[in-house]
C-alpha cells in the first residue's frame, strides 16, 4: 500500500515553476512518472534523466554555494531549517503554506539502506522537500559536480532559484517509470 507523499498527492511547486509555461506539464510529469524509492518503499519518487540543461543548473547552483552534498549534511540542514520555521510560525501564530523549497537529487545506484534513510528523511521534512531519482550513478553525479573520481549519491538544492531552475530543466526529461513487477 502506498502512502500519500509529495510525489503522489497535491504537490505545490515553487512559485517560479508554477508561473512558468512549462509548470503545469512538469507537475503532471512529476506525479505520473514515479517509481518506489526502494523495493519495499511506501514512497514513490519521480525519475528524471540528467540532461544538459539540468547538468548546467546543478553546476551553477554548486558554483553559487546553493548545493549540499550527502545525506547527513542534507539532514542536518533540513533539521536546522525545520526548527527555524517552527519557531517563526509560533512567533507569528500562523502556520505557513507548504511548497517545495528543497530538492534532493539522488543517484540511482545506492544501497537499499541509503534509500530507506532518504525515505525516513522525506517523511520527517514533509512536503517542502521533493526527491527525484536521476538516471545516473553516484560516480557520474560526483564527477559532474565535484571532479574526476568523486562520488555523490545525493545532492540537495537549497535556494529557491536553484530549485526552480533544476525543476524547469527537468520539464522535458521526466522518465516513464517501468511497469511494477
Amino acid at each position: 500500500m502506498r502512502v500519500d507523499t509529495p510525489a503522489n498527492k497535491a504537490l505545490r511547486l515553487p512559485k517560479l515553476v508554477e508561473s512558468d509555461p512549462r509548470g503545469p506539464q512538469l507537475l503532471r510529469s512529476l506525479t505520473a512518472n514515479t517509481q518506489p524509492l526502494w523495493r519495499e518503499s511506501e514512497l514513490d519518487v519521480p525519475v528524471a534523466r540528467l540532461n544538459l540543461e539540468l547538468a548546467e543548473a546543478l553546476r551553477k547552483a554548486h558554483g553559487a554555494g546553493q548545493l549540499i552534498r550527502g545525506l547527513e549534511s542534507a539532514e542536518r540542514k533540513l533539521a536546522s531549517e525545520g526548527r527555524g520555521l517552527r519557531m517563526a510560525d509560533r512567533q507569528i501564530g500562523v502556520t505557513r503554506g507548504v511548497r517545495v523549497s528543497r530538492l534532493l537529487l539522488l543517484a540511482n545506484d545506492g544501497a537499499e539502506r541509503f534509500y530507506r534513510n532518504v525515505e525516513a528523511m522525506l517523511h520527517r521534512h514533509g512536503p517542502r522537500v521533493l526527491a527525484v531519482l536521476l538516471e545516473i550513478d553516484a560516480s557520474g553525479l560526483g564527477e559532474l559536480l565535484f571532479g574526476p573520481g568523486s562520488i555523490a549519491r545525493l545532492v540537495m538544492l537549497e535556494h529557491k532559484q536553484a530549485v526552480g531552475s533544476a525543476l524547469l530543466a527537468m520539464a522535458g526529461d521526466i522518465c516513464q517509470a517501468p511497469p511494477a513487477g
